[in-house]
Order: C-alpha cells, then sequence, then structure tokens
C-alpha cells in the first residue's frame, strides 16, 4: 500500500484529526541528490528539507545484472521519505503536546 493510498483511505473512513499526509510530506523536500557508489548498485539519496535538515536513504541490488538506476532511486528515496514521516509525526506530536491536544 503506497502513502497516497492509505490517505485515501483515511479520508474514507472520515479519520481527520490532526495528522500527516503525502503532500505535507513532499513539501518538506527541497532538494534531492542521488549518488551510486563506483563499481556498486548501492544507491544513496540525500533529501534535504526545508529547515536545511538532510535525510538519507539507500538501496542495492544484490547482482549487477539486476541493477536498475531509477529503481535504486526510487527505492532509496521512498526509504529516506519514510524517515520524513517520522520526524515529521515526531513533531506534530509535539505540537498538540504542547497545546494540551496530544
Amino acid at each position: 500500500m503506497n502513502d497516497n493510498t492509505v490517505e485515501q483511505l483515511l479520508q474514507d473512513k472520515g479519520l481527520n484529526a490532526p495528522r500527516l499526509n503525502p503532500t505535507m510530506i513532499e513539501e518538506t523536500i527541497v532538494h534531492e541528490y542521488y549518488h551510486i557508489v563506483p563499481n556498486t548498485t548501492l544507491t544513496i539519496c540525500v533529501l534535504t528539507l526545508s529547515n536545511g535538515f538532510l535525510v538519507t536513504g539507500e538501496a542495492a541490488a544484490v547482482s549487477l545484472d539486476n541493477f536498475d538506476k531509477d529503481i535504486g532511486e526510487h527505492v532509496a528515496r521512498n526509504q529516506a521519505k519514510d524517515k520524513i514521516w517520522a520526524l515529521e509525526g515526531y513533531l506534530l506530536k509535539q505540537k498538540l503536546h504542547e497545546n494540551g491536544k496530544g
């Protein structure tokens, strides 16, 4: 299940308490950089967030025969995005706590 599918399920069920959504996560990303380590299948994604914080994700194929640049970048970016969900979730929970709502 991808982020947009989960978002649609939440909306369909009317679950609208304070929460994050895929658009909010994407809006925190201001730059992305990819690097493939030479002579390997290791792809590294570095996402720069709007506050300057850097988040990384990695992906690697077991075999060079299965390596695909686009797939590696996609998987690495998704891994980095998962970290943003956790960071932004913590930040939202902290704000709710400070406002007596969490």
